[in-house]
């Protein structure tokens, strides 16, 4: 087609001619100018333009990912550039080289009746371009109009890609009551923009409450002054607060349960907890609304647990269950007596703890830090999903019964491992703990955020719950196909840069912001970013030859010393000799022993199954 020179364009055509608001000076020049529209569907249009000017320099005016606008007059459609082309694939040094270009048509921009107010966005088209309207490039106001979030409360968390003058901006109430996600492949940056994100949030909603998920332990040193730290060493989980299919689970270490075993339980641990609340009364059951369940998180002790197994077996009708009843004593009794299950088996979790428990993990009262990171790097692997299934439970429990009153927020980081696509790879109660937090949580003040590099990995279930997404670089078209199938508008074609992003940035999309947006995080001061600790230490040490393999060794065996546990043989054996070499002072105070411990002992678990410590640690 015979196309003219672009500074002939705007002189000549007679419609579209640009507004006041277009040319807002008589000096004005046609650098804004492009090209024009010569092809239009409902959802697209392709405008023919120059790659250079008269002179033959390349303008570079042109390019993937830029927003343009159409002048329509009273109005202004917005696109996206999402392709660029020659029709005959060569270029010429001669003259001007005429191009293709290919937007997608994202919304319009409409002039305010009142004078001095903003423009107006709308998504989706009224009158769509015709053939000849002028492009040109995008003014600063209306690119503020595309993102404005009409009033809604907001935060910034970085700048536009297109232009960084303007910032990004994401209504943090939606973002978090509809839930949200953050994806990107291993190294793009995703947990710098998510300590941002929560360092945002916690400033705006200083009402919010944040349990992290944290498989690598690397949130807590980013957070530093919001944040508390509970790992297996410091958590204090009791073994009664599980329902028993999470109990199975740490039973079984993670393998397939036994049928039998778990129905035994089931009649066993109601039986242990009414000896518990009632001593006297032996193991009668009560029946009705005071009845005790499996499922009811109230205290009992081991010891009465075995106890009502060894007098099953003892009974002459149970002689066809007696290898079950002694397989599933030999559990209780390994998990009961393995030092990396104390965080639930410490003796002074047999009482009634429930409110300090709670209290801790989930910050009431926060005490001036919202955040708890539970670090799960040194925990058994075989638990995790019994640990992250007690305390989604109890979110979601919490926020319930609080009426609202309680706003949490669970991050799930590489929720992919505890949530996977496969119900297979996955523990069913946690699916299903989480699955109800994305589904009803938001009507009870408790919100769900995922992150995780494969997306493609996760349950469809919780991704398709989340409102607001976060797609940083990924590299793995599965993962991009979930994405593409995730995003409800008409810029689409924005996800075609997902495998080619720059390091911090973004496409964010749904609920929490106006329409789908390319943005760039903020920078993080060096010390706030997660992980970088560690990578520190990692590169201080060049040869390796610090290591200190003692501690690590240590660490493996994950049991006290035996100078550690002197303590107690001394308050047992206070009748030694000052003289004895080996002699140290008593301890003072005695440790805090249940009524029944030298049933504990009869039964095989010896105090330091339980960790017993003095009340003054």
């Amino acid at each position: 087609m015979g196309i003219r020179p672009l500074m002939f364009v705007e002189r000549e055509a007679s419609v579209g001619e640009p507004t006041s608001q277009e040319r807002r000076h008589a000096e004005q020049n046609d650098k804004r100018i492009l090209g024009n529209v010569v092809q239009c569907d409902g959802a697209r249009a392709t405008i023919s333009a120059y790659a250079d000017d008269i002179e033959g320099a390349i303008t570079g005016l042109w390019t993937v990912g830029k927003m343009i606008s159409i002048n329509l007059g009273s109005t202004r459609t917005v696109g996206l550039v999402y392709e660029i082309g020659k029709s005959d694939r060569a270029w010429s040094n001669e003259g001007q080289n005429p191009i293709e270009v290919s937007i997608e048509l994202i919304g319009e921009v409409r002039d305010a009746t009142e004078p001095g107010a903003k423009p107006v966005f709308d998504r989706g088209i009224t009158t769509y371009p015709h053939i000849g309207a002028i492009a040109h490039r995008i003014r600063s106001r209306d690119l503020q109009a595309v993102y404005d979030l009409a009033g809604r409360h907001s935060i910034t968390i970085g700048t536009l890609s297109q232009d960084e003058a303007i910032d990004a901006n994401i209504a943090i109430d939606d973002t978090l009551a509809r839930h949200f996600a953050i994806v990107g492949t291993t190294g793009v940056g995703k947990s710098t923009a998510v300590s941002l994100l929560l360092r945002k949030s916690i400033a705006a909603r200083p009402d919010l409450r944040i349990l992290i998920l944290d498989p690598h332990n690397e949130f807590a040193a980013s957070l530093p002054e919001h944040c508390v730290r509970v790992d297996s060493k410091t958590l204090d989980l009791p073994f009664w607060m599980f329902r028993l299919e999470e109990f199975a689970e740490v039973l079984f270490r993670g393998r397939e349960t036994v049928a039998e075993e778990v129905d035994a339980l089931r009649d066993l641990i109601p039986a242990a907890k009414n000896l518990y609340r009632n001593p006297g009364s032996g193991t009668y059951l009560r029946r009705g609304s005071d009845a005790l369940t499996a499922d009811t998180p109230v205290p009992y002790r081991i010891a009465d647990l075995i106890k009502q197994i060894d007098e099953r077996i003892g009974m002459l009708e149970s002689k066809n269950d007696r290898p079950i009843l002694k397989s599933l004593k030999t559990r209780i009794e390994s998990a009961a007596s393995d030092p990396r299950y104390r965080f639930m088996f410490n003796s002074r979790l047999i009482e009634d703890t429930i409110h300090e428990t709670i209290g801790n993990i989930f910050r009431v009262p926060h005490h001036g830090r919202p955040v708890t990171c539970f670090e799960m790097a040194g925990m058994p692997s075989e638990v995790v999903n019994s640990v992250c299934s007690v305390l989604a439970r109890l979110a979601f429990d919490l926020a319930l019964w609080s009426d609202g009153k309680l706003q949490l927020l669970l991050l799930c980081e590489e929720a992919h491992r505890y949530m996977p696509a496969d119900p297979r790879l996955g523990f069913a109660p946690t699916r299903h703990a989480l699955s109800r937090i994305a589904k009803e949580g938001r009507k009870y003040g408790c919100y769900l955020g995922v992150v995780t590099q494969r997306p493609g990995e996760l349950d469809p279930t919780i991704l398709s719950q989340c409102s607001t997404f976060f797609a940083m670089r990924l590299a793995n078209e599965q993962d991009q196909a979930i994405i593409r199938s995730a995003i409800a508008d008409s810029s689409a074609s924005t996800l075609a840069f997902l495998s080619s992003m720059g390091q911090r940035e973004a496409i964010a999309f749904g609920e929490g912001v106006a329409t789908t947006m390319r943005l760039k995080f903020e920078k993080l001061p060096q010390d706030l970013i997660p992980g970088t600790g560690k990578r520190e230490q990692a590169s201080s040490s060049e040869t390796g030859d610090d290591v200190d393999l003692a501690a690590i060794v240590e660490r493996l065996r994950n049991v006290p010393k035996p100078q550690q546990q002197m303590a107690f043989a001394e308050v047992v054996d206070s009748g030694r000799q000052a003289g004895d070499p080996d002699y140290r002072k008593p301890a003072t105070t005695t440790p805090r022993m249940q009524p029944d411990d030298d049933f504990d002992l009869r039964y095989g678990l010896k105090p330091s199954t339980f960790g017993l410590r003095p009340q003054n640690d």
